[in-house]
């Protein structure tokens, strides 16, 4: 149940900073996307992992509300490949790791895909340098919430060193873009 909830979350997460260009919508999307990786990773990477996942992505979240393009600006006109982006993004995503791969971590498997390829994409796609350090944020929480598919007892440092990317990648200075 709260794998399931988790990995719903940090598909919303994810799909929020896909589907936002403002700094408040960035900041949101940084703050569920995050306490989704930490919920679903808990129950293979344990307390303290998840816990310096979801501060990672708490510090990041918390940077990006002061910075960035203003405002919300969720779903600004032009956005529905996006938002066709986040839905078959995460039905493929739900696809491959609950139907196609087996065994346990389910959620797990499919708050990795998802959050890889949604905040991948949006890293990709966009040109906003504060947007695309919000996708890089996330996607390090992500890239370590994986190590805990293969592991039996992971160690804790891919964590520490995602959640210290996350946290330090909202610290990078951003310009203004030029003026046309």
């Amino acid at each position: 149940m709260v794998e399931g909830a988790g990995a719903f979350l940090a598909w919303a997460g994810a799909a929020l900073i896909v589907l936002s260009d403002g700094h408040r919508g960035l900041a949101l999307g940084t703050f569920v996307a995050a306490a989704g990786i930490a919920l679903v990773s808990f129950s293979t990477a344990g307390a303290l992992a998840s816990t310096v996942l979801g501060l990672g992505g708490l510090i990041s979240g918390a940077r990006r509300l002061t910075t960035g393009p203003p405002g919300w600006a969720i779903m600004p006109p032009g956005s529905t490949p996006r938002l066709v982006l986040c839905v078959a993004g995460g039905l493929v995503a739900l696809w491959v790791g609950v139907a196609v791969m087996s065994g346990d971590d389910g959620g797990l498997r499919f708050a990795v895909i998802a959050v890889i390829g949604l905040a991948g994409a949006r890293a990709l796609a966009s040109e906003d340098t504060p947007t695309v350090l919000t996708a890089v944020s996330v996607l390090a929480l992500a890239v370590a919430a994986a190590v805990g598919l293969g592991a039996e007892s992971p160690n804790i440092v891919p964590y520490v060193f995602a959640a210290a990317i996350a946290a330090t990648s909202s610290w990078i200075p951003t310009r203004k873009p030029r003026a046309a």
